[in-house]
């Protein structure tokens, strides 16, 4: 039996990541939702959760006053990070932490993130909209990084 076929064997690395990343924002959601830290939901896991997740959830977490003052930013004059959907503000967030953390390339990065936002935004627009505000932090962190 090949390995694509069988049901048990462990996803690849990228469905892995990709799996994570998902996971990560849904923790990050059921915090905003219950009005708790991440911490207090972290505690609440009944099973074992992907390093990776914890990771870029506690990033997230860690830094959210910094990356939701870049967030807004990034956005279109009128608009603020309170008037984006909960889903699609978590998934720019962590994109944005993703982004400076600078551990994976930032094309897929991007890339993960509108597929999240195609899957769990708040509108059929969002991943479009998710992608043209992460691809200006990049354009923006290229400047940084400019002589």
């Amino acid at each position: 039996m090949s390995r694509s076929s069988d049901p048990f064997a462990a996803p690849d690395e990228p469905t892995r990541r990709r799996e994570a990343r998902q996971r990560s924002v849904e923790l990050l959601y059921e915090a905003e939702m219950k009005s708790c830290s991440l911490a207090e939901v972290l505690a609440e896991q009944v099973s074992d959760l992907d390093t990776f997740a914890r990771e870029l959830a506690t990033g997230v977490a860690d830094r959210r006053d910094q990356l939701t003052a870049r967030l807004g930013q990034l956005l279109n004059t009128g608009w603020s990070p309170g008037r984006l959907g909960a889903c699609d503000r978590l998934i720019l967030l962590q994109g944005l932490f993703e982004l400076d953390r600078g551990a994976a390339p930032a094309a897929v990065v991007i890339n993960e993130a509108v597929e999240l936002a195609h899957r769990l935004g708040a509108t059929d627009r969002s991943g479009a909209f998710v992608n043209g505000v992460l691809a200006a932090a990049l354009d923006s962190l290229d400047t940084l990084d400019s002589p």
